[in-house]
């Protein structure tokens, strides 16, 4: 397959176009119906006569050139109706009727407060014009109105609040929130490309929208999507409704993270998890390492890695040679140890005397970094670790299921033996 790509230097064709090429390079073998030969790249600065080549030989087209910051308003019309006009003749020239894919934008509803937006005009004469062209030449014709953008390579200070606040807050830049209480819809960049190669598959998503309010000004929550195989339009199905509020929130919390260690709740598929890996593609050189703070004694080194709202927290222990560390319980905290490095020795005891009045025996568990092992150190059973090497140090990974409570330690010491 042969793909065309115009507007190949913005966000989303940038980020479409290196996920196409791990297809075309076997790097991604998660699309195996997908044998991808030749990528054309095509934007502003491109050779306007390889428009000809590529429309002759491509397979599938991604239209996703298009204007949307112009000096002057006619400006829109001419780089989202012009240029699209231009493609498919150039199609049409070449008899290539392959599949088109047209970027445009919620805009061009026109409703709500985008009632009189000129850019919204200009695509929705765009999205008429592949619709027409789809009908005159059998074509498969895929329109998708794509609502506000995010995600790894978006321009701040441009079209996107996210990008926008994502820079400011990752490198110590003045921003303002005009209105904490307004409410974007959004789509993460990662979900835009998965749709972008179903749609390649031929399984894309099809939906028609319904205005049932075209008076509303303020916003365009009064727009409803149908859904079907049979519908007009393409759509994304993972979008996010999130107040800007509550993104620059979660922003200064991923900020305080280094010093806090605290990364917050970011569940599977949530927008949380998707705006942390946004925000950390914005980090200066100067800020993607920190130092961590390191509990030294005689016996070694005590250092937090992680902490977790609700999945406890990672450490890394340290044992010099001979050494012994722990010689504690606790009542409810239970933890997992695992030696990446040296050889070493896991000792644990369950507290009080059985019912001979006997103390519980104690369970030795020899560890080394060759042959790894997970340990439990099981609540109510006082533990410890010994460094059995004379020369090496013993380094030991530590998960907790609860990060530690300076106020309420949970740890009480007592010998194993």
């Amino acid at each position: 397959m042969k793909i065309l790509v115009t507007g190949s230097a913005g966000f989303v064709g940038r980020n479409l176009i290196e996920n196409l090429k791990n297809i075309r390079d076997g790097k991604n073998w998660t699309r195996p119906n997908l044998y991808i030969t030749d990528i054309y790249e095509y934007d502003i600065n491109t050779e306007e006569s390889l428009l000809e080549d590529y429309c002759r030989d491509c397979d599938f087209v991604f239209h996703l050139a298009g204007v949307n910051r112009p000096m002057v308003q006619e400006e829109f019309m001419r780089g989202n109706f012009g240029f699209a006009s231009a493609l498919l003749d150039t199609l049409k020239k070449h008899q290539n009727i392959c599949p088109v894919m047209l970027s445009s934008s919620i805009q061009a509803t026109l409703a709500g407060r985008y009632a009189d937006s000129e850019y919204g005009r200009s695509k929705l004469a765009g999205e008429d014009l592949f619709f027409c062209y789809g009908q005159e030449t059998g074509a498969r014709v895929l329109v998708y109105r794509f609502p506000n953008l995010f995600g790894k390579w978006c321009r701040p200070n441009y079209n996107s609040a996210v990008a926008t606040f994502c820079n400011a807050i990752a490198n110590d830049k003045e921003y303002q929130v005009n209105d904490r209480a307004t409410e974007l819809e959004l789509l993460y960049i990662d979900d835009l490309i998965e749709e972008m190669l179903d749609a390649l598959e031929g399984r894309e998503h099809r939906c028609d929208y319904d205005c049932i309010d075209n008076n509303n000004s303020n916003n365009i929550d009064k727009l409803k999507r149908t859904t079907g195989s049979d519908r007009r339009f393409c759509y994304v199905p993972v979008t996010y409704h999130v107040t800007l509020g509550e993104i620059v929130d979660l922003l200064e919390s991923f900020k305080r993270m280094p010093k806090t260690l605290i990364i917050p709740e970011i569940p599977d598929g949530s927008f949380a998890k998707k705006l942390f890996s946004t925000y950390l593609s914005y980090l200066s050189d100067g800020a993607i390492s920190y130092e961590l703070f390191m509990n030294k004694d005689s016996r070694g080194t005590f250092t937090e890695l992680i902490k977790t709202v609700s999945g406890g927290q990672v450490s890394i222990n340290i044992a010099r040679p001979g050494n012994v560390r722990g010689q504690h319980w606790h009542n409810s905290k239970w933890e997992i140890f695992i030696v990446v490095s040296g050889h070493g020795l896991i000792q644990e005891r369950k507290l009080g005397r059985d019912e001979k009045g006997e103390p519980y025996p104690i369970h030795s568990f020899e560890v080394t970094g060759d042959q790894m092992k997970a340990v439990q150190m099981l609540p109510g059973y006082t533990h410890n670790i010994i460094n059995l090497s004379d020369t090496e140090d013993l380094i030991t990974v530590m998960w907790a299921n609860e990060s530690f409570d300076p106020e309420h330690p949970d740890t009480y010491f007592e010998k194993v033996e």
